[in-house]
């Protein structure tokens, strides 16, 4: 349906994309003119008249079409009555009150059908994950073929820094892969070749250590994959498929206020024609009757409740805007009032998405500068990721120079590195490299390892001279806003407050304890995380989801409120999205919450106005007890009353 209105609307529109946008706009101006000759100046009325003629064009032109397309089916709806009502102002020159009512109604629509594309543009997005050709190996020659040509075991060749086309397993080569995109894991996972590729079991039971996912980047070396899974059953395009799932599901909202339709259009249109011939009942004449009934039209045609809720969302944006929040409609809004569970992802989401150097620990003889010295001048000859984190740290917290003591680097894939530093062995790695170079490692230094790898760290040991001379650690640290954030979700009424992420459960503990989080959930994968969210929607029924990447997508899709981190989040992530934080600053959620909370207040508040007017002024009005003059003074006022509320929202801070 979403998609046939979208087609109808492109036919008419003259000024591009926004034309209804614009519309509305004018029609806007044209009221304020007519209103403004009407009430400030002495010229004559037809030039008034001309305004709002002008503005009722704008305003109805696609409200309009859109009734007359439902009419002939049998379907009367808000577009209708609207229609109907500022019809039915005009013909009792009540011009005003009828531009009024398209100009606010038209707006409504227009920002509604400008929304409309948000399900395209996220499904884009996702497309651009992969990339568009693979460079296959066919009895030794390189041919570059598009990824739609890709058959199971064909052999494609990764060069060094670009991205994999195919999910599949490395057959030749060893590499660092940074598996960001799909998993969130912060640092890039070491990967090495199956020795063995007959008998295969599947694909998701196969040692991750050789498995690669396409969309994700390649390291520094040139590799070999089996394709194992077709372009069209790979990650990514279930990501893309799970997205566009989600996205096409109507809300309960569009649903709810269909139903309100269904029943009260038809109800007014019948009492009003009705009326009509009321003179056939009672002593009255039948201009009368008619001129009852036009009143009855303007009574029960919801111009208050038509702004009752746009300007309290409006106001709710806006306000939320100028503190860095962009939130993307009305639903949105008022459900995040209504949250009381949220789940997070981790990496760039509650941590700052970069390992940071934590510890050097110097062991037997070592100080800890000339430790850090050994390790700065090993580290900045290397190109992995963790090594160029940890040479950085060191330059700027021991303040070192590079005086290239180091030389015959060695990388050991999965293990670690090897060099020679002042003529003398080294080694930084795990304890499987030093094992292999015959290099003890003690139950103390295994305690203290174990101590770190408990608390999220991820530890390297150092050796050199045939001996354990210190060790070193890097991790992704929580960013600084995120305990008092957390704990601030909790005084406002967050209960539950998950991590959901692709990264080792007990980095994820870590993380959980370090910043006050209810629960940590590590070693997901992207439909892990939409397993995840469907158990706590079926729990909590509805929940928020703060993510930052493109695995992120799925679930933040499928969950009730979706929360994007701006400056870190993925395009994917910042187009599902219903909220971005565009500044990247967590701490804007209570702030956010609370303003949703006061809207979904507001907006009751503004329901109960514009319904408790009509039904005032419904059966005062068939009983002929006021006339139009009140009942648009009465219209207009609850109007003005619900707008003035809205506005309070632009004030809103937190307590």
């Amino acid at each position: 349906m979403a998609n046939k209105e979208q087609e109808a609307h492109s036919h008419h529109q003259i000024l591009g994309k926004k034309t209804e946008l614009y519309f509305a706009f004018l029609c806007g101006i044209f009221l304020s003119i007519g209103f403004l000759i009407e009430q400030l100046t002495g010229l004559a009325d037809w030039m008034s008249l001309l305004s709002y003629i002008i503005s009722y064009f704008f305003g109805g032109f696609f409200i309009s079409i859109e009734a007359s397309k439902k009419i002939p089916k049998g379907e009367f709806d808000i577009d209708f009555l609207m229609i109907a009502a500022a019809v039915g102002a005009a013909y009792i020159g009540s011009w005003a009150e009828g531009a009024l009512l398209l100009f606010l109604f038209s707006l409504g629509h227009a920002l509604e059908h400008y929304a409309m594309n948000k399900a395209k543009k996220s499904i884009e997005a996702l497309g651009h994950l992969s990339p568009k050709t693979a460079l296959v190996k066919k009895n030794g020659q390189l041919k570059e073929i598009a990824i739609e040509a890709l058959k199971i075991n064909d052999v494609i060749v990764v060069k060094p820094n670009t991205k994999i086309a195919a999910d599949g397993v490395i057959i030749n080569g060893s590499t660092s892969i940074n598996q960001a995109p799909i998993t969130g894991e912060s640092i890039p996972v070491d990967k090495t070749f199956i020795k063995n590729t007959t008998n295969l079991p599947e694909f998701k039971d196969i040692d991750k250590t050789h498995v690669v996912f396409a969309g994700t980047i390649n390291g520094d070396s040139s590799i070999e994959i089996l394709v194992l899974k077709l372009t069209k059953d790979s990650t990514v395009s279930r990501l893309v498929k799970m997205v566009s799932e989600v996205e096409a599901q109507k809300s309960p909202t569009q649903r709810l206020t269909k139903k309100f339709e269904k029943w009260y259009v038809p109800i007014v249109i019948i009492v009003v024609f009705l009326l009509c011939f009321a003179f056939l009942v009672i002593d009255e004449s039948f201009d009368t009757s008619l001129y009852r009934a036009i009143t009855v039209l303007v009574a029960a045609s919801p111009c208050a409740l038509a702004i009752s809720t746009p300007s309290a969302v409006l106001s709710g944006i806006a306000r939320a805007a100028q503190k860095g929040v962009l939130i993307k409609g009305g639903k949105a809004l008022e459900d995040l009032g209504e949250i009381t569970t949220i789940a997070f992802d981790k990496t760039g989401t509650l941590t700052e998405g970069k390992p940071k150097l934590t510890n050097l620990i110097p062991l037997k003889n070592i100080d800890e500068k000339t430790l850090a010295k050994l390790v700065f001048e090993i580290e900045s000859l290397s190109n992995h990721p963790l090594a160029k984190a940890i040479a950085n740290d060191l330059k700027l917290k021991y303040t070192i120079d590079f005086d290239n003591k180091a030389s015959n680097i060695n990388a050991i894939q999965g293990k670690g590195i090897q060099a020679n530093y002042e003529s003398k062995k080294a080694f930084i790695g795990n304890v499987k490299l030093m094992e292999d170079s015959d290099i003890k490692v003690n139950d103390s230094i295994h305690s203290k390892m174990d101590q770190l790898l408990q608390n999220g760290h991820t530890v390297m040991l150092v050796a050199f001279n045939n001996e354990i001379v210190g060790l070193i650690s890097v991790m992704d640290l929580p960013r600084k806003t995120a305990t008092s954030t957390l704990l601030r979700l909790k005084e406002i009424g967050i209960k539950h407050m998950i991590m959901l992420t692709g990264d080792h459960q007990n980095v994820g503990d870590a993380i959980a304890k370090q910043i006050g989080l209810t629960e940590a959930k590590g070693n997901l994968l992207p439909e892990d995380k939409v397993s995840a969210i469907k158990q706590l929607i079926k729990r909590d029924k509805k929940i928020a989801m703060v993510g930052d990447g493109v695995n992120d997508a799925p679930a933040m899709a499928l969950s009730t409120v979706s929360i994007a981190m701006g400056a870190a989040g993925s395009d994917v992530a910042l187009e599902t999205a219903d909220v971005a934080l565009m500044s990247d600053k967590i701490e804007n959620l209570p702030f956010v919450i609370g303003l949703s909370r006061a809207s979904k207040r507001i907006i009751k508040q503004n329901i109960f106005i514009s319904l408790g007017v009509v039904m005032l002024l419904v059966p005062v009005t068939i009983l002929g007890l006021t006339n139009i003059g009140v009942a648009v003074a009465f219209h207009e006022g609850s109007t003005i009353v619900v707008v003035l509320n809205a506005l309070r929202l632009l004030r809103y801070k937190v307590n």
